[in-house]
């Protein structure tokens, strides 16, 4: 998959080998890994934070996270303030999170999916447009 867009990307150890296979499949503009760079146990908000941090400041365009679950990377994400980070297990929801919610994180579960389904979320993502309209709306309503 080609793109012009920067990606940040990064995972705890649960999701280190999906991480390194997407990192592969991505062909960005430019794409940085913020880590983890092994299986050793890590603690995924030391991961969660850098990459959410680097799109909320316009550094990229996108950040895609991987742990067990996602839960984890999410709830950590989406306590940046410009972050809109969307739990994606499939490539409807996947579709959804950028047309709705506008979502900038893409959030993926190593342990509930396969590395193709993955590879075919993160296609989904990057390439899915935001709606607008009554979308907008409602985005606009998530910041406090």
């Amino acid at each position: 998959m080609n793109t012009d867009l920067k990606i940040a990307i990064g995972s705890d150890h649960a999701g280190f080998e999906y991480k390194q296979a997407l990192a592969a499949f991505i062909k960005a503009a430019e794409l940085k890994d913020f880590g983890t760079y092994s299986a050793t146990s890590v603690d995924y908000p030391d991961f969660a934070h850098p990459v959410a941090s680097a799109v909320e400041n316009g550094e990229y365009d996108f950040g895609i996270l991987i742990c067990g679950s996602a839960n984890g990377v999410a709830i950590t994400a989406n306590k940046h303030q410009g972050i809109r980070a969307g739990l994606c297990w499939n490539a409807e929801v996947a579709a959804l999170v950028r047309q709705h919610n506008n979502a900038n994180v893409l959030c993926i579960p190593a342990r509930f999916i396969s590395v193709e389904e993955a590879k075919q979320i993160v296609e989904i993502f990057l390439t899915t447009g935001f709606e607008g309209g009554r979308h907008a709306d409602r985005v606009n309503k998530i910041s406090c």
